[in-house]
């Protein structure tokens, strides 16, 4: 035990002293990735790209995680990956949900007509705007309602530019309010769960990779338009 903490510590200490290489890294990466995809002969290439993007950003913010990690924690974010991928499932196949749209090729494997990665993006965005949030003195209420907005600005702008880099395509390319009545309802189910069941999310790179994120569907959205 004392050599796994002692283990922990370094690592710790490790990823604390590389930080702002790690930022310079992020903002850099996501920067190349919008000159990639703007470009016509490197799109095809960056567009395959999209999930292996994520994954590392989810990445970083695992190894930058500093609250603590017990199972109800991992079971809470389980239960966000699992309940979000079903919820796209039976939406995207019954449309019923979200409204009527189809994926595409961008984000990679599909099972039941979904990408496996949409519930990593879900987790992804409650993470990130958890931490973002909290950092605010706010009544808890607040902070729910603050983060779920702050997911449904991101929506708004990456459902403009999901059909141009192929995640996914709205039928007769018209985005119902639907869409973002439910995403908002998703958003305030999940802030609400994090915050009931008391699961702290405090994380040092979650601004910088959410806004990363954020400004990248953004200049995408300019570029291909």
């Amino acid at each position: 035990m004392i050599l796994v903490m002692a283990y922990q510590t370094k690592i710790h200490e490790y990823i604390t002293a590389r930080q702002k290489a790690i930022r310079i890294f992020f903002v850099i990466f996501y920067t190349v990735g919008v000159i990639g995809m703007a470009l016509p002969f490197t799109f095809p290439l960056f567009l395959i790209l999209i999930p292996f993007a994520l994954i590392l950003s989810f990445i970083a913010l695992v190894m930058y995680h500093e609250s603590k990690i017990d199972w109800k924690t991992i079971t809470v974010f389980l239960s966000i990956y699992i309940i979000s991928f079903t919820v796209e499932a039976i939406g995207v196949n019954i449309g019923q949900v979200f409204g009527y749209y189809h994926y595409g090729n961008g984000l990679g494997l599909k099972i039941f007509e979904t990408p496996l990665i949409i519930g990593v993006n879900w987790l992804f965005l409650v993470y990130t705007t958890a931490a973002v949030v909290e950092k605010f003195r706010l009544h808890i209420v607040f902070k729910i309602i603050l983060a779920s907005l702050s997911m449904l600005l991101y929506d708004i702008v990456l459902e403009q530019v999901a059909p141009k880099i192929d995640m996914w395509h709205w039928k007769n390319d018209s985005i119902p309010l639907q869409n973002y009545l439910s995403w908002f309802a998703m958003a305030l189910f999940f802030h609400s769960l994090l915050k009931i069941l008391n699961i702290q999310i405090k994380n040092r790179l979650a601004l910088l990779i959410l806004g990363c994120q954020f400004f990248f569907f953004f200049l995408l959205l300019i570029f291909l338009s």
